[in-house]
């Protein structure tokens, strides 16, 4: 998706949806562009465009780059602008310390939430792999992972969780063409499925820690290079 189509879907979702304009809003709807991969690491956030696009302040603009600047999401670079960040390897080593606390400790203590939302997503990450599709075996991995978080029923937790997705798909750009890295972690994740089906939590979450760690181990010999 191209700079201006970003700005017209932003345009659009600001006509049709009420909102108060604050910088907290515009963060989250440009941090929703970034977590779906329409923003793309290195893409230059044009103050103006944007400005004009939502309706809001240039101070409220700003107020929303602050925001994003300390999620590690955008980067200010002095008399050039902001810009979408490329995550180095430091950040993907912070990314899995965060991961490695959120996830495993989700799917031990979420209780008796349903299972059928993320067996649903694994279904649709397995028709991906099948048809080779890429974009959508990576996507319905975010949206597994997302689902895991959201089962413990925690507005706080599923916001840091937005925060890690979205530096998450920036780091997925180093693996943009290589199925050999997101197929696998297709029949992880229907793994962790029929653990929970099975009532064992304990081994899931093993199961799952040793999952990001090979995933963090990929993608920094990936960064690395």
């Amino acid at each position: 998706m191209t700079f201006d189509e970003v700005l017209a879907d932003l345009q659009a979702q600001a006509r049709t949806t009420k909102h108060a304009e604050t910088g907290l809003w515009v963060a989250a709807q440009l941090r929703s562009r970034i977590e779906a991969g329409k923003l793309k690491p290195g893409s230059k956030l044009a103050e103006e465009a944007l400005r004009e696009a939502l309706g809001v302040s240039r101070n409220t603009l700003r107020e929303a780059f602050t925001a994003l600047h300390a999620e590690h999401i955008v980067t200010r670079i002095p008399n050039r602008g902001v810009f979408v960040a490329h995550p180095t390897a430091d950040d993907i080593r912070e990314i899995y310390r965060v991961r490695r606390f959120l996830e495993p400790a989700a799917v031990l203590w979420a209780g008796e939430a349903p299972l059928e939302p993320l067996a649903a997503i694994v279904k649709t990450a397995q028709a991906a792999a099948a048809e080779g599709d890429i974009p959508g075996m990576a996507g319905a991995n975010q949206d597994f992972h997302r689902a895991l978080v959201n089962r413990a029923g925690s507005e706080r937790l599923n916001s840091l969780m937005e925060q890690v997705l979205a530096e998450m798909r920036l780091v997925f750009h180093s693996m943009a063409a290589n199925p050999a890295f997101h197929e696998p972690y297709v029949q992880d994740n229907a793994r962790i499925v029929e653990l929970l089906q099975a009532g064992d939590r304990a081994a899931a979450a093993d199961f799952l820690s040793s999952y990001l760690d090979r995933a963090e181990a990929q993608l920094l010999a990936a960064v690395e290079r």
